[in-house]
């Protein structure tokens, strides 16, 4: 059981924590004909603007209610307002997600009260979803935001079910940590045991990076406001993480739909536990292809297994990724010997390294010293640089490495891939022998023969 403690500084040096309204946005990015909405300043959505845009290499829908000094003062009625009417005016969005910042929480602005008054000033907004969420960015982190807002759309969207249930409908409540790739392998597997997944969020769908036949100001993918209004009618949920808990629960509380949570998905015992899991729900064996697909990861393990046994290996990341990723690389071998994160959950005490910090990539780097791979994001890449070790990008954001939305690590093909990619790096790493060291080391031992004889 790792010792979880915090890094105690009075300063963040490099920082890993992403915050909890970019967690809050990117969930609302997976629902179709959405525009996320920050209630703060133009900077604070400004910046978030930037790092989704350079890691997802897309255009973005992101809007703020602008707030000034003298409005932030005074109160954000008059913004939200104004934003929420202006937005709908002008994009026709199915639903806004309004999602608070640090300035306007410490000032106390109520959002759940805001809407109801719109709602009430603004009747011709009947048709439109507004989903307030409580995000403040001087807490928490990414994740905490991306639970946080599918709790609230669970609360606010779904309707309990009037009708039989559907027995081939199941709902998948992803965490933060899956990419669009991911989830596009994890709807493959489920409709192979033939169940109808309805994922959300599902960013699969509106940031996958495909080109769209028109121009859209909102988001031009995802899951469907009406869908998620019909997820009371699935027969079992699947929750992908430990921060995917609180929204399992709110939906089995409002619907009445058990749950299973999985808090792994990469790696071959949980796999296993994935098709275990769906054969259960579905009724049906596993399909031959995926039968073929463990064969193909059990080889690649015996493969790879010569390169990792023994490496240590630092990672940095949010909770949920750092039991994935940690979890894994302990399977194929290697030792976890500083492991940082971002926010604290349950699931840190789990991860298989002595110590868990929750700190900043300055802590990781003190504490990645003499490590064989440093894994984290793309602002890592100074500390890898400095350590001379090879880096593993995982997480958001990657901006200097194309196809980070369509990194693949679920299930048996996507664990089979990353032992390859990593495995590809500590081969890299080797430092092969050539003319020059062969020259140096016969004159290092012709010195040391001349000394011996000497004495």
């Amino acid at each position: 059981m790792a010792k979880v403690v915090s890094s105690g500084k009075y300063c963040t040096v490099n920082p890993l924590r992403m915050s909890q309204p970019l967690g809050a946005a990117l969930a609302f990015m997976g629902v179709r004909n959405c525009m996320p909405l920050l209630h703060g300043s133009q900077g604070c959505t400004s910046f978030g603007l930037v790092l989704f845009v350079r890691h997802f290499r897309e255009s973005i829908p992101l809007q703020t209610t602008a707030m000034s000094e003298v409005a932030t003062v005074l109160g954000g009625f008059d913004n939200v307002e104004q934003a929420i009417v202006n937005i709908v005016n002008r994009t026709k969005p199915d639903i806004i997600g309004i999602c608070s910042t640090g300035v306007t929480e410490i000032k106390g602005d109520d959002l759940d009260s805001f809407i109801k008054v719109i709602r009430a000033k603004h009747p011709e907004l009947a048709g439109v979803a507004l989903v307030p969420v409580s995000t403040p960015d001087f807490k928490d982190a990414f994740e905490d935001g991306w639970a946080t807002t599918v709790a609230k759309m669970v609360d606010v969207l779904v309707e309990a079910p009037a009708g039989a249930r559907d027995p081939a409908r199941i709902n998948v409540l992803p965490g933060s940590h899956l990419t669009a790739g991911d989830l596009d392998e994890l709807r493959d597997i489920i409709e192979a045991f033939g169940l109808q997944p309805t994922f959300l969020p599902d960013i699969s769908g509106s940031l996958d990076g495909h080109v769209p036949d028109d121009f859209t100001p909102t988001t031009h993918g995802g899951v469907a406001v009406g869908e998620i209004a019909a997820m009371g009618r699935a027969v079992h949920t699947l929750a992908i993480g430990e921060q995917m808990r609180a929204a399992a629960i709110a939906l089995e509380a409002k619907a009445g739909i058990p749950f299973t949570l999985l808090r792994r998905l990469t790696g071959l015992a949980a796999s296993d536990a994935l098709m275990a899991c769906l054969a259960r729900i579905s009724g049906r064996p596993v399909p031959q292809k995926y039968r073929r697909q463990r064969s193909q990861l059990v080889d690649a393990m015996l493969d790879g297994h010569f390169y990792f046994g023994g490496k240590q290996v630092a990672i940095g990341a949010e909770p949920d990724m750092l039991l994935n990723i940690g979890g894994w690389l302990t399977e194929m071998g290697c030792r976890i010997t500083a492991a940082v994160t971002t926010t604290t959950s349950p699931v840190l005490e789990q991860v298989p390294a002595d110590e868990v910090v929750v700190g900043d990539l300055e802590d990781l780097e003190t504490r990645a010293e003499g490590c064989d791979l440093l894994v984290t994001h793309s602002h890592g890449r100074q500390a890898a640089e400095r350590l001379g070790v090879p880096l593993h990008r995982i997480g958001l954001p990657i901006f200097d490495r194309l196809g980070a939305a369509h990194q693949l690590a679920v299930g048996y093909r996507g664990t089979r891939d990353l032992i390859f990619t990593v495995g590809n790096l500590f081969i890299a790493a080797i430092r092969e022998p050539t003319i020059d060291s062969w020259r140096q080391a016969g004159v290092m031992a012709e010195q040391g023969d001349a000394k011996v004889t000497a004495h």
